[in-house]
């Protein structure tokens, strides 16, 4: 599968292979059947990969993976860490043009006609 490559391409840079947490959710589209083949991976962040998958959800990216390397330096964020997870998502999927714009939005403000396959690789 390609998030297997693209996890395994990433993790051979010695920065991101350090790092205390590599979180990932990824959404890929199937045109046919009209499904979503969907996962995400804590990497120990309890809970953080499962609310990155929530935003990708929420926004309606499409054929993206997204991954928030995070290196503990001491200091404990408590509950804050999932917002800076989340806005790091946010700002990349922003920068790389996967969110739509206020006028697709109102153009097409939602599909609710989409199937979802979650496949876990416990």
């Amino acid at each position: 599968m390609q998030v297997k490559r693209v996890q395994a391409n990433l993790l051979e840079n010695k920065k991101i292979a350090h790092a205390t947490h590599n979180i990932m959710a990824y959404r890929l589209y199937n045109e046919k059947p009209n499904t979503f083949t969907q996962d995400c991976d804590d990497d120990g962040e309890s809970a953080a990969g499962g609310r990155m998958l929530h935003l990708l959800q929420i926004l309606d990216v499409r054929n993206v993976m997204v991954v928030v390397s995070r290196w503990y330096g001491g200091i404990q964020l408590g509950a804050d860490r999932f917002k800076h997870i989340n806005n790091c998502t946010r700002n990349i999927l922003q920068q790389c043009g996967f969110l739509k714009s206020a006028a697709e939005v109102k153009q097409h403000p939602h599909h609710d006609g989409n199937k979802s396959h979650r496949h876990r690789k416990r």
